[in-house]
């Protein structure tokens, strides 16, 4: 029995001592101003702090984990792109070289026109007399003309030598085969061999006198048909001037005379009605409709001052209403200031009466009332425990 009496102390004595303990924390927490004025829970503010820093962590870590990729997307996208000009680059040199193997310039179908050795190469536009580019209509070729005769008079006169030159070494060669007996018959053959030569000189030259008078006729026919032709082409160039200052009267009398110049207006009509018109062929308005204009416009003028006329009176009007509104609205203020200053003068009276109570109701207070003022022992029988 006294055992369980015992256990039953023990316990209430442990219960009281925990109870103390608790009021002992209580008290530290309702007498710590901060606590009890700011209400703050330290264990929640520090689960807060520790949340909101491992949340940091975890964002720290996240957009540490986005940058990483970001810049291994950043190089991927950077080879690729490397790779594409390189094969745009690899692809761009194949067409060129290409170009360069297949399609040299001188192939091409207008290498003509800009050859920079074109003019150096090409030939001149007429050759020889027998050229077989220089046609009827090639202005190269005329009547009369001989290119060659320079060049064939000289391989003339060169044939000419060396006929000669043949003569002479055959002659000599003869000499010196033929024996001193036969000298008078070779003296006779030189003889008739200078003859025979001078002759021949003589008979070349009156055969070059005649062909020199020959050729002298023939450039003087020439110059004669030259002539005539010369004069045909003044002729029809004459007759073309007045075919054609003909032609540019007529054309000078149509145009005076036709519907251009005239200004018909039936020319401007449009097919598509009768207020359409075309405009490449419109030549201006009529009088009548330059009068239905002007009219039209008067009319407008007249239409316009009769609306500024109305609009000048009902701005009249409303000046009236205006004025009317603001000595209407001065009338206004006017009332209400006098009625604000007879309220002031009530609120000022009023007031007057309530602070003659407050101060009669203070002197009751300090005279009647608190007579016994409380002492120092009356303030420290509080906060002496939690409850």
């Amino acid at each position: 029995m006294h055992k369980v009496d015992l256990l039953l102390e023990s316990k209430e004595a442990a219960a009281l001592e925990a109870r103390r303990e608790r009021e002992k924390q209580r008290l530290s927490r309702i007498f710590n101003a901060r606590h009890r004025t700011m209400g703050v829970d330290v264990e929640a503010l520090r689960s807060q702090v520790e949340e909101r820093k491992l949340r940091e962590e975890m964002e720290k870590r996240r957009d540490e984990t986005y940058d990483a990729e970001r810049v291994l997307c950043d190089r991927v996208a950077q080879m690729l792109e490397e790779e594409e000009r390189q094969r745009v680059r690899r692809l761009h040199q194949a067409v060129q070289e290409f170009r360069e193997r297949e399609q040299p310039p001188p192939t091409r179908r207008e290498w003509d026109l800009y050859n920079p050795e074109g003019l150096r190469r090409d030939q001149p536009a007429r050759v020889s007399d027998y050229d077989p580019r220089c046609g009827l209509a090639s202005l190269q070729h005329f009547t009369g003309e001989d290119l060659a005769l320079p060049t064939r008079r000289r391989l003339q006169q060169e044939q000419q030598c060396r006929s000669l030159e043949e003569q002479r070494a055959e002659r000599q060669r003869a000499l010196a085969d033929t024996t001193p007996s036969v000298a008078p018959c070779a003296l006779l053959t030189d003889t008739l061999e200078e003859k025979k030569r001078v002759e021949l000189d003589l008979r070349a030259q009156q055969l070059a006198q005649l062909e020199e008078e020959c050729r002298r006729a023939k450039d003087l026919a020439t110059a004669d048909y030259n002539r005539a032709q010369a004069a045909e082409a003044a002729e029809q160039h004459r007759l073309a001037c007045q075919r054609e200052q003909d032609d540019n009267q007529a054309e000078i009398h149509n145009h005076l005379t036709g519907q251009l110049l005239t200004e018909d207006p039936a020319v401007a009509e449009s097919p598509l009605g009768p207020h359409r018109i075309l405009t490449d062929r419109w030549k201006g308005m009529s009088p009548e409709q330059v009068e239905a204009v002007w009219k039209a416009q008067e009319e407008q003028r007249q239409e316009n001052q009769r609306l500024r006329e109305a609009e000048r009176q009902r701005e009249a009007e409303w000046e009236a209403q205006r004025q009317l509104a603001a000595r209407a609205a001065v009338a206004l203020e006017e009332e209400e200031r006098l009625a604000r200053l007879q309220l002031r003068k009530g609120l000022d009276s009023y007031n007057q009466q309530l602070a003659q109570e407050q101060r009669a109701q203070q002197q009751y207070l300090q005279r009647e009332v608190y007579t016994n003022p409380p002492s120092a022992q009356y303030h420290l029988q509080f906060n002496t425990s939690s409850r």
